[in-house]
């Protein structure tokens, strides 16, 4: 396969999307490659030993922290004279920073509130022999030139560090917790500390991702940019007021109840690449267990097994031990969050492989910190929720409770486990995650309603993400820096277009194919970090088939797809009139004849249809689409519109009348920005009338038993 291909036009791509592509329901998925098995254990790079103190009044942290840091490289000539780190919270220093100069405090529905700040400040940074790194301390800018931005940091290295070697060093810091704000921050007393340390970006030796030379990758805090970093091992000690509640990243190994009247919580884990903890006296702890025997039965096992050309010990899961921190008042939806959670353990473990870590934590964030809830972290999540959803309707309404719930598990895989660049692809943790999202949701809530299920309305997960679809969004692709998408678009082209792209490969290449790429993919990169290019040629190999067009249309470029049904005629076919060859002479057949003739034809039922059906690409993208027509009084037949070409105009003279035409019947391209324009038929069907009216009907009854009438 072309790396990183890039059409230089939609056309080109549209020659390499061919027949091929469509997968018969009859065909059987190509084998699992050998090498797709699934690691056990990171390449540890890095490993913290942090040790942090919260003082709730001041709302500050202080800490210390050891790291060391191997050098990946094994070019000997590659030795690395420098650290580079982030400072996530001198993103909301003030108002100058690239984070607040890019969002103007708004983010996600939620507002930064006044004098909210919050920041990092190192104050002792040295190597562990002595040496002191400080004076050579520089804050770095790779991504614009805002000289204000102070979420990157340099540190010079006395002497470099070869290839293979270790660096050490002793960090002292100091933080203002923000007002919670773009996924971290306090309210009251209860703390989400996200992205709170001094933190090592990836140095990326050449070849890495594509890269053709070596170099820190470490991008500064954008409003839309989320995370990257190593794999390595934690190790973090966090002292508290010991009436609060603490929620870690990992297991918690020992507990210390200290003399001046605070806790001292550790909690450690390995192979995971960050570390987030929170804090609130108020959290209601409750605990449940993930039983890899009790909640999959031998049956779910074995289909699995089966569909991925796994053996049943690939397949097996482990137990969990589930920790739920609830807000006072949220209690009714315990359950809720459970079910959500061992739904989306299941099912990401038997797709992708299982959920390695001994420890899941659930956090309910207090009312009026949304900013913080919705936002995943290795082993830990912040959930949504509120006291709507206690209650009817809201407690049927909307899945919301769920549905974050297992998005951000999601998290675990996408980000956490393949340890995808969300700076430069958010698409591989946000696109992958949402699709993994409305796979699990349908097959635990049902596809017709696992995203609203209220009184007769339903919606399936991903028809809410074919709602954010239109002709309009053709300004952007998919494949762009988090922070290079024009106004308003990063969420649709990071969550539900690749989401739909996903869902429109599978629909192509069939359900057992999908699931064996998906499963390889992360296989193969677990404790990896992979780019785009790196999905495309495992769904190539997996599936047996050249995709190159696929992804140059759907992922690099920025059309919308919209197949559509331009014009459709069946009339009674026209008797040929003037001189026409008739039994291998030649006749003239006035108007008069004609007539006589027609009327015979017709009195003896030999007179058929002349039907011309005209198609259309209304979008950018061409991809294979799948043409039904349905002739009167005949099954429904089928074939494949691959011709690469915009518009096309097909002409039937059949004994039978063309009644209707479906394009994509079966739904299988989840990207079509328009359905409304697929399906023509020469006559109204009153049935699609009878079913509004008789939905308008239900609407109203139930209307007027609310207001009692």
């Amino acid at each position: 396969m072309r790396v990183h291909l890039r059409a230089t036009g939609v056309a080109l791509a549209t020659l390499l999307v061919g027949p091929a592509l469509f997968a018969s329901p009859t065909s059987e998925p190509a084998p699992a490659p050998a090498l797709s098995r699934l690691p056990a254990a990171a390449d540890p790079l890095v490993s913290y030993d942090i040790a942090v103190t919260l003082d709730a009044e001041k709302k500050e942290i202080t800490g210390r922290q050891r790291i060391v840091w191997r050098n990946p490289a094994t070019d000997p000539a590659d030795a690395v004279s420098d650290l580079w780190f982030h400072l996530y919270w001198n993103a909301f220093r003030n108002n100058r920073s690239t984070f607040f100069r890019e969002s103007g405090g708004k983010l996600r529905d939620d507002e930064a509130q006044a004098d909210g700040w919050g920041w990092t400040e190192i104050t002792a940074l040295e190597l562990a022999t002595g040496e002191d790194l400080l004076p050579t301390l520089t804050f770095e800018h790779p991504d614009d030139d805002n000289t204000e931005d102070r979420t990157v940091a340099r540190v010079l290295l006395p002497s470099p560090v070869p290839p293979g070697g270790e660096v050490t060093i002793d960090v002292e810091f100091h933080a203002r917790v923000p007002k919670v704000f773009a996924r971290a921050g306090y309210k009251g007393d209860f703390f989400a500390v996200t992205q709170w340390f001094p933190k090592l970006g990836v140095y990326e030796p050449a070849g890495m991702r594509g890269r053709e030379t070596s170099g820190w990758n470490c991008h500064q805090y954008h409003a839309n940019t989320e995370y990257y970093a190593n794999y390595g091992r934690f190790k973090v000690e966090i002292t508290v007021p010991k009436h609060f509640v603490v929620g870690a990243t990992g297991p918690e190994v020992d507990r210390r109840e200290n003399p001046d009247g605070t806790t001292t919580y550790v909690h450690e884990q390995a192979d995971v690449h960050d570390f987030a903890w929170t804090a609130d006296p108020r959290f209601l702890a409750y605990r449940e267990s993930f039983s890899a025997e009790g909640d999959v039965t031998p049956e779910e096992y074995a289909a699995t097994a089966k569909l991925l050309d796994r053996s049943l010990e690939e397949v097996k899961l482990r137990d969990v031990e589930i920790l739920l921190l609830l807000q006072p008042g949220h209690e009714p939806q315990m359950a809720r969050h459970f079910e959500a959670a061992k739904l989306a353990l299941k099912w990401y473990g038997l797709w992708y492989g299982r959920y390695p870590y001994p420890t899941l934590t659930l956090v309910d964030p207090t009312p009026g910190a949304g900013g913080a809830s919705g936002v995943e972290y290795p082993t830990l999540f912040f959930c949504g929720t509120d006291y709507f959803h206690n209650y009817w309707p809201g407690k049927g309404l909307l899945r919301s409770a769920e549905i974050v719930t297992v998005h951000e598990f999601g998290h675990q895989f996408w980000y956490g486990l393949v340890g995808s660049n969300e700076f430069e692809e958010a698409w591989l943790d946000e696109g992958f995650t949402t699709y993994s999202t409305a796979k699990v949701m349908d097959l635990g809530y049902g596809s017709d309603a696992s995203f609203v299920d209220f009184l007769g309305l339903e919606l399936g997960a991903v028809e809410a993400d074919r709602a954010q679809n239109s002709l309009e969004r053709r300004y952007d692709q998919i494949a762009t820096l988090a922070w290079k998408f024009s106004r308003n678009q990063y969420g649709f082209n990071a969550y539900a277009r690749p989401a739909l792209m996903l869902s429109t490969l599978e629909g192509m290449l069939g359900t057992e194919t999908m699931a064996r790429v998906m499963r390889t993919y992360h296989e193969r990169f677990r404790f990896a970090h992979p780019r785009g290019t790196d999905f495309y040629a495992v769904a190539e190999e997996v599936s047996g088939r050249d995709l190159d067009g696929f992804f140059a249309q759907t992922v690099e470029s920025p059309g919308v797809l919209d197949p559509a049904i331009l014009d459709l005629t069946s009339k009674r076919a026209e008797q040929a009139r003037g001189k026409v060859l008739v039994d291998g002479a030649e006749i003239e057949i006035d108007e008069k004849k004609a007539v006589e003739l027609e009327r015979a034809a017709d009195e003896s039922e030999t007179r058929g249809y002349r039907s011309v059906l005209e198609l259309r690409h209304r979008g950018e993208m061409i991809l294979p689409v799948e043409v039904e027509l349905t002739f009167e009084g005949q099954k429904p037949e089928r074939r494949l519109w691959d011709d690469g070409r915009r518009w096309a105009k097909w002409e039937y003279e059949r004994p039978e009348k063309l009644l209707e035409v479906r394009l994509d019947p079966d739904g299988k391209l989840a990207l079509d920005a328009d359905r409304l324009n697929n399906t023509r038929r020469i006559e109204p069907d009153p049935a699609s009338a009878r079913k509004l009216a008789t939905t308008f009907l239900f609407w109203v009854q139930q209307g007027m038993a609310l207001l009692g009438m």
